[in-house]
């Protein structure tokens, strides 16, 4: 380096000059009167050169750093600092409230921010907070230390697939559940826990009632004031789980009452509580700005971890029809390319989607608001000056677009509209007539017909819509209280990437149904994937952003344990996975245990898909026995469960060798005739009672060895 060139300090120098070590011995007689010239005004002297070593110093520093740079990289930029929050809690005197949330559609979250608003607007002298459990805490430690300091709490836990908790609640869940070994150490915690689920499922509402369970214990074994408030309330999507929410809501004020008001107001009536009808700020823009807006997608593969929030664009490699031409159905096989992305999967893992509306439903919106598709604009969570809107209770913002992209990527207008969309609605209403009748069926006189008209009749916002066309609320108001965001559609990935390592593979039915108004219904994703074009087709191919989700559904460990796998129709799409993992370790001289794949479809001749395939696994060893169901070839209908009764023998023996079961398709139907129909094969065959089955069976879940991918 240049600095090593430098054999006399600056700064060595300066120091003889102070320590006198020039003197006149030194001098000869040539330079005599100049050296004492320098003796005598050696404190000037200092100063000067003082000077002048700081300056050489930050010259060579300058130079050394200069030339150091360029025999390196250039540098990285910065990666974005993830900052602890260190907040001090300060003892104001108030009481503090923690609402928690573990959402997968934001539903969720918006039931905790709806509690916190209300409830600030009734306690003045308390705190509320709105937590994501993700947020909460980096470890498991850091979870145990700051929940011990809470005395007031509410969870809003959403329960889907087979009992699993939502995503950005998955960690805390695991850690709250695993740890019975704390024993008491939640004994002041007051709380109240609100599930979301459907009772459809089986599971219903699993992930609420475990944690109200464990939190019930402690206030059981409390002394010290540990109380729970309310029972947990259990809402049911397949109803109006909004009515589920405000009925849970209004049985905890009373409970609040005792313990946020001061004996002074205890007797004050509450003036009542309106929700304020939540609307984004609003800036529209010049048109040409448009061009920029495509990048908020396309950019997304610079992330180094993708997720819901973080996609990775994947272009569109390979899409074929799977049913026969013979079928009035349609199943499309569609491989997203992940090459070069970063984006990795296991075999078993879900795969999410982002797709968008159809253009004709798009169209049909831009009427509905009256707004011109090329409009560009953006929508802010503050107002000018800075300062939050609405309490911060809205979703954070897409980027700045048309009108025709946000209906297109971010608005979900064929779902039915909540109450609180009706609200807004009314609000925007200038006919007096249509105002009074959205503002009924949002009130609780209005409850029945709201849930024969609206969800029964599963009306879309688009058709209630149409049937009030006076409401024509903001763009900022439609987008924040009226249509919910467009969410991402699971798939349960039908490839595994010991064999497809740069593929992602799909298998998605086409939904396209009939409903009670009469409209047809077209599945956004599936009607995507559908009219998808390949990059083996054109170059300009379709492309969309998509991300990776871990499952637990995965093969044993040990690849010599048996297995049976059940998957009628798109249901065989993990078992594909399964089948290509196992013929990839076969080829790698693995051991394998036994396999045996029910699989049922109406006709082979129609919609017997991956036939080909399934055979070579067959010839191959990957696969000991297949099974077929098929439901509409003979005088009886044949579905997986009537195969199972089949081979009750040999699924017993599997069982009982300590052999894993998978199930994947239809949570409603399919996958209870199973769950039945394994409860008969074991009581039978290990002449057990009905409750002892049933205690194998749920053993077999506990220990991970019957395992569902449902839906």
């Amino acid at each position: 380096m240049q600095s090593g060139s430098v054999k006399v300090s600056p700064f060595d120098l300066m120091s003889a000059i102070i320590k006198g070590s020039m003197d006149q011995s030194n001098v000869s007689s040539e330079s005599g009167g100049a050296a004492a010239l320098v003796l005598e005004n050696r404190e000037f002297i200092m100063i000067v050169t003082t000077s002048i070593a700081v300056l050489i110093g930050c010259v060579v520093l300058l130079i050394w750093r200069r030339s150091g740079q360029k025999s390196t990289k250039a540098p990285e930029p910065p990666k974005p600092l993830i900052v602890k929050d260190t907040e001090v809690e300060v003892d104001d005197g108030k009481q503090k409230v923690t609402i928690f949330f573990g959402t997968q559609t934001g539903t969720a979250e918006g039931f905790a921010k709806a509690l916190a608003e209300e409830a600030k607007a009734r306690y003045e002298k308390a705190v509320f907070k709105v937590v994501d459990l993700d947020d909460y805490a980096g470890d498991d430690d850091e979870y145990e230390e700051k929940l011990k300091k809470e005395t007031l709490a509410f969870f809003f836990l959403a329960t889907y697939g087979d009992g699993e908790p939502t995503d950005n609640a998955a960690r805390f869940y695991k850690w709250f559940t695993e740890g019975k070994e704390r024993g008491e150490w939640l004994q002041n915690l007051k709380y109240g826990v609100f599930g979301l689920g459907n009772r459809q499922y089986e599971h219903f509402n699993k992930v609420a009632k475990v944690v109200d369970d464990i939190l019930l214990e402690q206030d059981v074994n409390s002394s010290t004031g540990g109380k729970r408030l309310v029972p947990v309330g259990l809402g049911d999507d397949d109803q109006c789980i909004e009515d589920d929410f405000s009925a849970w809501r209004e049985s905890l004020w009373p409970e609040l009452d005792q313990l946020l008001r001061d004996e002074d107001d205890a007797t004050t009536v509450s003036t009542p509580y309106t929700a304020a009808v939540l609307e984004y700020r609003v800036v529209f823009h010049d048109p040409e700005e448009a061009s920029l807006q495509d990048k908020s997608w396309g950019s997304a593969n610079g992330h180094t971890v993708h997720d819901a929030q973080h996609p990775c664009r994947a272009n569109v490699a390979v899409r074929r029809e799977l049913h026969t031409s013979a079928s009035d159905r349609s199943c499309t096989h569609l491989e997203f390319d992940i090459s070069g992305t970063g984006l990795m999967y296991e075999t078993g893992d879900h795969v999410g989607v982002y797709c968008e509306n159809l253009l004709e439903t798009v169209e049909e919106a831009e009427r509905l608001l009256g707004f011109s598709p090329d409009v560009y604009f953006s929508i802010h969570t503050d107002k000018e000056d800075g300062t939050p809107l609405s309490g911060s209770s809205l979703q954070p913002p897409f980027p700045p677009c048309t009108v025709k992209t946000a209906l297109t990527r971010y608005a979900d207008v064929l779902s039915s509209p909540k109450k609180s969309a009706l609200v807004a609605l009314a609000a925007y209403a200038s006919d007096p007539s249509e105002a009074d009748r959205l503002k009924y069926l949002a009130s609780p006189a209005g409850k029945d017909e709201y849930s024969q008209w609206v969800i029964a009749s599963q009306r879309s916002l688009l058709e209630i819509m149409m049937e009030f066309p006076s409401a024509r609320p903001p763009l900022g108001v439609f987008f924040a209280a009226v249509a919910p965001r467009l969410q991402p559609r699971y798939y349960s990935i039908s490839s595994s990437p010991k064999m497809a390592p740069s593929r992602i593979h799909v298998t998605c039915a086409l939904v396209c149904d009939k409903l009670p108004t009469g409209r047809i219904h077209k599945g956004i994703c599936s009607t995507w994937m559908k009219n998808a074009v390949p990059l083996e087709e054109s170059k300009d191919c379709s492309w969309a952003p998509i991300f990776v989700r871990q499952s637990n559904f995965k093969l044993p460990s040990d690849t010599s344990v048996p297995i049976i796998m059940i998957g009628p129709g798109t249901g065989l799409a993990p078992f594909r996975g399964f089948l290509q993992e196992r013929f990839a370790l076969k080829e790698a001289g693995a051991e394998l245990g036994s396999s045996v794949l029910f699989f049922g479809c109406r006709n082979r001749r129609m919609d017997y898909i991956y036939e080909d395939e399934l055979n070579g696994f067959v010839d191959s060893g990957a696969l000991s026995e297949l099974v077929l169901a098929f439901s509409r070839e003979g005088p009886n209908k044949e579905y997986v469960q009537h195969k199972m009764i089949e081979k009750a023998s040999y699924i017993w023996n599997v069982i009982s060798q300590g052999g894993y079961i998978y199930v994947c398709g239809d949570a409603k139907g399919m996958a209870k005739d199973v769950h039945r129909t394994l409860h008969t094969i074991l009581q039978e065959q290990g002449s057990l009672d009905s409750s002892k089955a049933e205690s194998m069976v749920k053993n077999l879940q506990m220990t991970g060895r019957y395992l569902r991918d449902v839906w």
